[in-house]
């Protein structure tokens, strides 16, 4: 129903506006659904994984999305509002610091490019030191010492103790 401006009926636009939040539920309804979905159509062999395989914790963030969703709609249709931000560290008339978005991206960007050349402990460490980097740390005695070993402690847990294959690259040959 609109009126002769094709605008929706003020009412209408009023509700919409005052229910807004129903937007993140229908988002997060969906998300709900792409997991769940994704995770049971996932061909795994139960009986080599037992009980706890890798479907399980992909459905349990799928249903912990929908129940979200729906505890969330429940809240704002009884008429819960979220509230604006009120942290003191959060200035909202300051611009984002764009050279530091854009320099977390450059780094995310070259590790996932380099991780299959030079290995996961390689682009890790690098990754680890240029995020330290475009956070503002300027610890150049330190900073590569801690992203090398936080990356080689982050291969190891995954690769040797939790099985999860990661590209050891050429480094790992030597060691």
């Amino acid at each position: 129903m609109t009126t002769r401006t094709g605008r929706p009926p003020a009412g209408r636009r009023s509700w919409l506006r005052d229910n807004s939040e129903l937007g993140v539920c229908v988002l997060l309804l969906a998300l709900g659904v792409l997991v769940l979905t994704d995770a049971l159509a996932m061909d795994v062999d139960v009986a080599r994984r037992g009980p706890v395989g890798p479907r399980t914790v992909p459905v349990a963030v799928g249903a912990g999305l929908l129940v979200v969703a729906a505890l969330l709609a429940v809240d704002v249709l009884r008429g819960g509002r979220g509230r604006a931000e009120t942290g003191e560290d959060v200035d909202l008339s300051e611009p984002a610091d764009r050279r530091t978005v854009l320099l977390l991206t450059g780094v995310f960007l070259g590790a996932a490019v380099l991780i299959e050349p030079l290995g996961f402990p390689a682009a890790g460490a690098l990754l680890f030191w240029g995020a330290a980097f475009a956070l503002g740390s300027r610890r150049t005695d330190r900073d590569p010492l801690v992203a090398a070993v936080l990356s080689l402690v982050t291969y190891a847990v995954f690769d040797k103790l939790l099985g999860v294959p990661l590209p050891g690259g050429p480094l790992m040959g030597v060691l």
